[in-house]
């Protein structure tokens, strides 16, 4: 059964977020906006806590630093490889497909970051999941070898996933 605290209050961090952005949104520190924000700040995090039954429970793990250190060098890399496609010749265009890539990770809020994850590098889309979350179906704009793209989703974003979702 969940304290009272979390059952009113389940996240004050996000209240205190919303009543700031409540505020610089109407640019008024007025009582009215004031009150309107406060009950804003408590309804959103109320309704919302009640719309999602399974709660996230994330570690806070070496592998996150990792994690956001691959999606930056892949970014990086990425940005650089979709310029070449895009202004090189036409072959370069041709190599574009769908990969199936088998998973372990069985977290939904895991899953979650990685479809995120894999559609924040350029080249790259999240373009659906089986339902049983085993294959995760993947959209390259230069696939030219299937197995590197899936040795790269599995080692380098998958595994760190792992470590700090289950």
């Amino acid at each position: 059964m969940k304290s009272f605290k979390s059952r009113w209050f389940p996240s004050l961090p996000l209240s205190a977020f919303l009543l700031v952005l409540w505020l610089l949104m109407n640019d008024s520190t007025s009582p009215g906006y004031v009150a309107l924000g406060l009950a804003l700040a408590w309804f959103g995090p109320v309704a919302a806590d009640r719309l999602r039954p399974l709660k996230a429970r994330a570690r806070l793990t070496p592998a996150i630093l990792r994690l956001l250190g691959n999606v930056l060098v892949d970014n990086v890399r990425s940005n650089i490889a979709v310029a070449c496609v895009i202004l090189g010749r036409d072959e370069r265009r041709q190599h574009s497909g769908f990969i199936q890539v088998p998973l372990d990770l069985r977290d939904p809020h895991g899953l979650a970051v990685l479809a995120a994850v894999v559609t924040s590098i350029p080249g790259t889309v999240f373009a659906g999941l089986k339902a049983d979350g085993s294959e995760l179906t993947l959209h390259v704009l230069s696939l030219k070898d299937e197995a590197e793209w899936i040795r790269i989703v599995k080692t380098r974003y998958e595994r760190p996933l792992r470590e700090i979702y289950e």
